[in-house]
């Protein structure tokens, strides 16, 4: 169950693990989450610098330690490039972006040392940067890659003109953006198109709405969750299962996140991976999502 990011090698689906310290798991119970996740095929793990207040890091590789091979079967994703204010930062005065090599480089080697391994199998520049110099990142990438301290390189939430800016100067495996049945915004400016033509898979944040698919909203929300329900019925998966394979449907292959603790969540994820909506089903969802006919 892998998808193609450039020559990376994901699982066709990805745990996020953003939330990972609202979970309350002893490292005992971190771990079995893990081995959870690899049993199903899941075997890429989405981490970020800045998540949990720069602590899941420590969580997630507190957890590997205990069983070090695993390592060697999964695949670490990281992102830098946000700088928080932050009681374990005191140093940082203002919310702001650094993609400059030095913080890129400081970064990098502190994920490696808080998740406890020699390299990541991915980094990504978490949002564009107003003062991002592409040759600078490009050059701090290579350097990093030279060190075999990172293997692939992506960004995270960037236009399609600033992906294919910095693919340029060096080979991206992928960008990770927020898409689902209730932010369609990279379907229509150019982002998975961009994409698709260059034979890259995007990497799909917030999938299920952070969780607003499933309750909450106005009548466009109701009408959106009705119309997912309903193929849910004709095909007798479970909801979740439906907007993951929605979203998977794309000839851009994109690659969804998970961001639950709860394995039965990750195991709904896994489930879109063994059917597929008719064309006439994927488009009563995008009908619904758009609150008008495609013509």
């Amino acid at each position: 169950m892998t998808s193609r990011a450039g020559s990376l090698q994901l699982s066709r689906i990805v745990a996020g693990m953003w939330r990972m310290g609202e979970w309350d798991m002893a490292p005992q119970q971190r771990l079995a989450f893990i081995e959870q996740c690899m049993e199903l095929g899941v075997t890429s793990f989405d981490h970020a610098d800045i998540y949990g207040g720069y602590g899941v890091e420590a969580l997630f590789g507190e957890a590997l330690a205990l069983k070090p091979a695993l390592r060697e079967r999964m695949q670490l994703v990281s992102k830098c490039g946000i700088k928080l204010v932050s009681p374990s930062r005191p140093g940082h005065t203002i919310q702001h972006y650094d993609t400059t090599a030095a913080h890129i480089t400081a970064s990098v080697e502190n994920s490696l040392r808080q998740l406890g391994t020699d390299y990541l199998d991915l980094l990504l520049i978490h949002r564009p940067d107003p003062l991002m110099d592409f040759d600078e990142m490009a050059a701090a990438f290579t350097r990093l890659r030279g060190e075999g301290k990172v293997r692939h390189f992506g960004v995270s939430n960037f236009s399609r003109h600033q992906f294919e800016a910095l693919n340029r100067r060096i080979a991206l495996a992928t960008n990770q953006v927020e898409f689902s049945p209730l932010h369609l915004a990279p379907m229509f400016d150019e982002t998975f198109d961009g994409l698709q033509d260059l034979g890259m898979a995007p990497m799909i944040w917030s999938p299920l709405g952070g969780g607003r698919l499933f309750s909450g909203g106005d009548a466009a929300g109701e009408r959106l969750r009705a119309a997912i329900q309903q193929v849910a019925d004709e095909l007798e998966r479970p909801f979740a299962s439906v907007v993951f394979a929605w979203i998977m449907q794309l000839p851009c292959k994109p690659v969804p996140l998970t961001g639950s603790g709860r394995i039965a969540a990750v195991e709904e994820a896994v489930q879109a991976t063994r059917f597929t909506l008719s064309r006439p089903q994927w488009f009563e969802i995008l009908r619904a999502a758009r609150g008008h006919e495609v013509a």
